[in-house]
């Protein structure tokens, strides 16, 4: 192994390290204009979807400890983007988004959908469907990797096709 590269196999590997940590800085590509935290809109990602969630589910799909998400959940109820209601028969509360969190959301979407329609059409070279090709493909193995020995890190919640 030369050391110009050290710890990495190769100087590729250092460098896909190196622009994994530059992504990896930018947690999502969020518009100044955007007026939801990080963890709101990536709770209201989750149940973007229509199907109110249990905060042990929400957890699960954000791939972070109970405590930070109940954290996050509470932060989201107090700013009214979120609120739990009871469900006959059953011993959890559910949580869904508000109509004024949908509201943040479609907007903060559209300021993030705009932001990655611009970084798209400076991508040279490339294309945003090889991108996500690749991207996904990487997750792919990483999760298979964890699952083979056993380890797990935190899940991005934008992994369900967000930028």
């Amino acid at each position: 192994m030369s050391e110009d590269h050290a710890p990495w196999q190769s100087a590729v590997h250092r460098d896909l390290a190196q622009e994994l940590l530059r992504m990896s800085g930018r947690r999502s590509l969020v518009h100044p204009a955007a007026g939801l935290e990080r963890s709101a809109f990536a709770i209201l990602w989750v149940l973007s979807d229509g199907r109110p969630r249990t905060l042990r589910e929400l957890t699960a799909e954000l791939g972070l400890e109970q405590s930070t998400v109940n954290r996050q959940v509470n932060a989201a109820i107090k700013h009214g983007y979120v609120e739990r209601f009871e469900v006959e028969n059953s011993l959890s509360k559910l949580i869904r988004p508000t109509e004024e969190g949908s509201k943040a959301f479609r907007r903060d979407g559209l300021l993030r959908a705009q932001r990655l329609e611009q970084v798209f059409a400076d991508l040279d070279p490339g294309t945003p469907q090889a991108l996500l090709h690749e991207l996904r493909a990487f997750n792919d193995a990483y999760e298979r990797t964890q699952h083979r020995h056993g380890t797990t890190d935190s899940v991005d919640p934008y992994k369900k096709g967000l930028g």
